[in-house]
């Protein structure tokens, strides 16, 4: 079966000839049947195809060259690669910062409240047990704070695109998320996703209680959406992919066809089947073959 290279570079770090031809002597080197670099933007991606080597060799030799440069790799079969289901995650994945961290910073805990993400992030701690903490520790937040804490959200560079163009070509995208309803709703709308599923507060008097609706999505409720949302798109594991960089994520990006930690936490990056370290989210566009001029 054929498979693909793809080798892509962060803006400010070209990507050049040179390296592409020192990725294709070493394939060459381990037995691969190598085709013409394919360029999808010039200094920034390129396809290497290939045969007689496994994808994980392929994807460990660019690794090995490329390990002092931010350059990264995804090797994957061609078959499928034009994927029909995008499941995102949204804290530190389509928005730069965890948005109940930013909450936090309205009481003065965003310290305390941002240890606890990072740990429940890297799988050292219960996710919906994590959750619960954190939100009970903003119990009486005015209602008024949850916009201040939007305003203040910026996209990760290249999520419009990656949302808009998969969207554009008849992808279905959904914005799975451990994160809030109130968060989630409007940048869905802000990107374009189809739909988005997360948890939600417990309001009264306009003011937090300090409690979430339950049952709370987590990790399993997301690798739940990715099978159900498949099914309902009549279309295989394998013609879907999966963003996300936390522990909670790691269950759905090992099940999708294309799984991909994106600046992911140390434990999730060691388990995921590709990774995102340096480019940014259009990375995930190349890694299906769509070309940018």
């Amino acid at each position: 079966m054929q498979s693909v290279l793809t080798l892509i570079a962060p803006e400010g770090t070209p990507l050049t000839t040179t390296n592409v031809s020192k990725i294709r002597t070493r394939l060459d080197a381990l037995g691969a049947e190598t085709d013409t670099p394919t360029w999808l933007c010039q200094e920034m991606a390129c396809d290497i195809s290939y045969e007689n080597l496994s994808d994980d060799q392929a994807e460990a030799a660019a690794r090995s060259i490329f390990k002092d440069d931010p350059i990264d790799a995804i090797a994957q079969p061609t078959q499928y690669r034009r994927k029909h289901l995008l499941l995102a995650d949204m804290d530190s994945t389509i928005v730069t910062t965890e948005t109940l961290d930013d909450l936090a910073a309205h009481v003065g805990l965003k310290d305390e409240i941002s240890a606890i993400t990072a740990r429940a992030m890297n799988g050292e701690l219960d996710f919906a047990e994590a959750l619960k903490e954190r939100v009970m520790m903003l119990k009486d937040l005015p209602a008024s704070a949850l916009e201040d804490a939007y305003q203040a959200v910026l996209l990760s560079k290249g999520a419009q695109t990656l949302v808009q163009t998969m969207a554009a070509h008849g992808a279905h995208c959904v914005l799975v998320s451990g994160g809030f309803k109130y968060f989630t709703s409007r940048i869905a709308e802000r990107c374009g996703f189809h739909e988005d599923l997360s948890n939600d507060f417990i309001m009264e008097d306009d003011k937090l209680t300090g409690q979430v609706t339950l049952p709370i999505l987590d990790k399993t409720s997301k690798l739940d959406t990715l099978i159900d949302r498949s099914t309902a798109q009549g279309i295989s594991l394998a013609e879907t992919l999966c963003v996300g960089d936390g522990a909670n994520d790691l269950p759905m990006l090992q099940a999708a066809g294309l799984g991909v930690a994106y600046r992911g936490k140390p434990s999730v990056r060691a388990e995921a089947p590709a990774r995102l370290d340096h480019a940014d989210l259009r990375g995930l566009l190349f890694a299906q073959g769509y070309k940018i001029d």
